[in-house]
């Protein structure tokens, strides 16, 4: 098993609009990488650095993910993200080990990364997200 590294935390907002100048405080830089993911009928921005990382998250259409989290919750922290070297092993091995997998295989996910999701009845109750990088 390779360590798994905090990517970033998602957070899923009504308004990226409305969010930016919060988490740009917060975190004490500036948004970037704003861009829509048409496959999860959401746009995203990051703010933050490292560890630190925010990713603010709205629905582009009501039948999103996203939109759907909002209905039920309201606005707040939709999941965690661990950076994986590979993917495809992670996946795996989680597998091994009974974890429930929403995502058996990577999609594409912001900025062209791979990406897949863990179910939250496997971590207590958190959706994770597995992010492939180094």
């Amino acid at each position: 098993m390779s360590e798994r590294v905090l990517d970033h935390v998602g957070i899923a907002v009504t308004s990226l609009d409305e969010s930016l100048s919060r988490w740009e405080a917060i975190t004490g830089s500036t948004a970037y990488g704003r861009e829509i993911v048409d496959s999860q009928g959401v746009e995203v921005v990051f703010v933050g650095h490292g560890a630190g990382r925010v990713e603010l998250l709205t629905p582009t259409r009501a039948d999103s993910p996203i939109a759907r989290f909002l209905e039920r919750r309201g606005p707040g922290i939709h999941h965690i993200c661990y950076r994986v070297a590979d993917i495809t092993s992670a996946l795996a091995d989680f597998a091994s080990q009974d974890f429930e997998l929403i995502d058996r295989e990577p999609r594409t996910g912001a900025h062209g990364h791979s990406v897949a999701f863990m179910h939250p009845k496997s971590a207590g109750g958190v959706l994770v997200e597995l992010v492939e990088g180094s």
